[in-house]
């Protein structure tokens, strides 16, 4: 008994914040259906490390460390970038990369699209985070938060909680934040432009020379995101090769599922309230909202420059759809199409630029970590 007082006497109010915070992402993944498979084990870890002297999370006791087991999770998970990497498999494994194939100039729009992260990059140095801090957070605006937390981690940045929790969030937000940035840059003329899908038909051949190619090219320009793409990659190979029916199912239902399930509730051992609540953490969610807006920005604009010397027009809506938010940014931009003009189906060319954003984001962590790893 007198022990369960103590604890109550040991809760402060910044623990109280961190609960609150975590029922927060608990709320929007159960009410909002945001990201639940990851927000909802977030939240939940967020209030697990930290009540008083929680056991989840390494502590002293008498002078020695008892590693707890969010700590042993982060250790075997996160720390030497094993699910980041798990988990790319399974997103390969659900990626079509037909409608990119079909309309290769699409790849263009997910290199634009990652303006957001060197804008970021250079707005967190100069607000006075170290450059490998203002690294992992640039990362942010990849829009990927696999890559999100191999960079970080792989940096040993000093905010990989409150980078986490940006780059997921934002995700879940993506119909929230592109429309309003796509409608301010683009003219209702401009977003009513009609695209004709060709529908070539792409071998089989094709497809699984694809992720082989894409890996060597990779490779070779940027080694240091070679695990992320070869993974990504591996994946759609499987997915791809006819062969491997089961394990690619495997890949994107029960292995997705698994590892981002633990990889949510993990990423709460740098949930901490003396982690997590300062002033650098409202930055990072600041500048990572920018980096989201600024990729969105970067593309759009990438569109209209191209429509300048283009005969066929290109709406530039699609390339809002570049950044690497998998399949939320292409649905966006073909809603907002049929909003426009209901007779304008956008879909397979927002999908095609989407899909290269993917490959895109994961080669620009690469470039990061060659610069500043």
């Amino acid at each position: 008994m007198e022990s369960v007082f103590e604890n109550v006497l040991n809760i402060e109010w910044r623990q109280i914040v961190m609960w609150l915070i975590g029922g927060i992402l608990i709320y929007l993944a159960v009410k909002k259906d945001m990201e639940p498979a990851l927000l909802l084990p977030m939240g939940f870890g967020a209030i697990l490390v930290n009540l008083p002297m929680s056991g989840a999370v390494t502590q002293i006791y008498d002078g020695v460390a008892e590693t707890g087991v969010i700590d042993l999770l982060f250790n075997s998970g996160i720390a030497n970038e094993l699910f980041p990497l798990l988990l790319f498999i399974g997103i390969g494994a659900m990626i079509d990369f037909e409608p990119l194939l079909t309309n290769p100039k699409l790849m263009l729009f997910g290199a634009a699209a990652q303006f957001g992260i060197f804008f970021t990059l250079s707005m967190a140095a100069l607000l006075g985070f170290d450059l490998k801090d203002a690294a992992s957070i640039a990362i942010i605006g990849a829009a990927d938060g696999p890559t999100s937390i191999f960079v970080a981690n792989y940096l040993r940045s000093n905010y990989i909680g409150p980078i986490i929790v940006a780059a997921y969030s934002y995700m879940a937000l993506v119909p929230i934040v592109q429309p309003p940035v796509i409608r301010l840059f683009t003219t209702k003329k401009e977003r009513q432009i009609r695209m004709d899908y060709t529908g070539i038909k792409v071998s089989k051949r094709t497809k699984i020379l694809f992720p082989v190619v894409v890996t060597i090219v990779t490779g070779i320009v940027s080694p240091r995101s070679v695990a992320l793409i070869g993974f990504l990659m591996f994946g759609n190979l499987i997915r791809e090769c006819g062969v491997l029916n089961s394990l690619s199912e495997t890949a994107q239902k029960v292995l997705t599922n698994l590892i981002t399930l633990l990889l949510g509730i993990t990423v709460a051992a740098r949930m901490t309230a003396d982690a997590f609540l300062n002033v650098q953490t409202l930055m990072i969610l600041g500048l990572g909202l920018a980096a989201f807006i600024f990729d969105t920005i970067g593309g759009v604009l990438f569109a209209k420059v191209l429509n300048l010397f283009s005969r066929k027009k290109v709406n530039p809506m699609i390339g809002a759809a570049g950044i690497s938010a998998f399949p939320m940014s292409a649905r966006v931009v073909h809603k907002m199409g049929l909003q426009e003009d209901n007779q304008n189906f956008l879909l397979m060319h927002a999908v095609g630029a989407n899909v290269s954003g993917q490959i895109a984001s994961v080669v620009a962590g690469g470039l990061i970590l060659n610069f500043f790893g």
